[in-house]
C-alpha cells in the first residue's frame, strides 16, 4: 500500500503540472513533453508510453474526444475543455488520474458539463467503503447525470490496479446488476466516468485509440485510484 500511496502521490503532482500549461496556445504535444520530463524528474515511467503500442506519455482529449487521445500538433483554443489523463509508474505501482481543465474562458454549458461530471465523480466516491458491491458506484453515477440531461459513456470502465496497469475488478459507470463483487480494505481501483453533452454513443478513430463522440458534442471525465481501508 505505501508503494500505491507513492506512485498516486507522483501522479497526483505531474498531473497538477500539467494543469498549470494548460491554456490557448499550447499544443498537446507540449503537454506531453512536460509529463514525461515530470515523470522522469521523480523517478517514475509514464505508465502509457509504449502501453499496448500507446505512442505518448499521457492522453489529452479534447472537446469531442472522449478518452485516449493522442498527443500531437493540436493547439489548444479559447473555449476548448481538455482530459488530461496521467498515469505514472514507480517501485513497481501504477498510479492513474485524469482531470478536464477549461482552456481559457468556456461556455456555459461546458462548465456544466464538467460539473456534472465532476459531482458525480464525487458521489461515486462518497459511498466507497468495505463491504459496498462495486455495482453501487455507477447507481451513484447515474443519479447524478440523469436529470442533468447528459449521458454516460457505457463502453468504457474503471479498473482494479496495483503491480498492473489494468486488472479486475471492471467498475462501470452506468446502473447495472454486475456481480463484481464488494469492496474491501485494500482494494485499489480506478473510478474514472465520461460524461457526454449529447448522446452516449461514440466512434473510434483509425488510429485505433481516440475515442470521439458519435455527434461531435463534447465529453468530460475525472478519475482517481482509490484505496479502501
Amino acid at each position: 500500500l505505501a508503494g500505491m500511496r507513492e506512485a498516486c502521490r507522483i501522479a497526483r503532482e505531474v498531473l497538477d503540472v500539467a494543469g498549470k500549461a494548460v491554456r490557448p496556445g499550447v499544443s498537446t504535444d507540449e503537454i506531453d513533453a512536460i509529463v514525461h520530463e515530470e515523470s522522469l524528474k521523480r523517478g517514475a515511467y509514464p505508465s502509457p508510453l509504449n502501453y499496448q503500442s500507446f505512442p505518448k506519455s499521457v492522453c489529452t482529449s479534447v472537446n469531442e474526444v472522449i478518452c485516449h487521445g493522442i498527443p500531437d500538433a493540436t493547439i489548444l483554443k479559447e473555449g476548448d475543455i481538455v482530459n488530461v489523463d496521467v498515469t505514472c509508474y514507480v517501485g513497481g505501482y501504477h498510479g492513474d488520474l485524469s482531470e478536464t481543465f477549461a482552456v481559457g474562458e468556456v461556455d456555459a454549458e461546458a462548465k456544466r458539463l464538467v460539473k456534472v461530471t465532476y459531482d458525480s465523480w464525487q458521489a461515486a466516491i462518497a459511498i466507497c467503503k468495505p463491504g459496498v458491491p462495486y455495482k453501487q458506484i455507477g447507481a451513484a453515477i447515474e443519479e447524478v447525470v440523469a436529470p442533468s440531461g447528459f449521458t454516460i459513456v457505457r463502453g468504457f470502465v474503471g479498473h482494479g490496479i496495483g503491480s498492473a496497469f489494468h486488472m479486475p475488478p471492471n467498475v462501470v459507470h452506468h446502473r447495472n446488476d454486475d456481480r463484481n463483487g464488494e469492496m474491501a480494505p485494500g482494494h485499489t481501483f480506478t473510478i474514472e466516468p465520461m460524461i457526454n453533452e449529447g448522446a452516449p454513443s461514440y466512434k473510434e478513430w483509425p488510429d485505433k485509440w481516440t475515442i470521439v463522440t458519435s455527434d461531435g458534442k463534447r465529453s468530460a471525465q475525472f478519475e482517481h485510484t482509490l484505496l479502501i481501508t
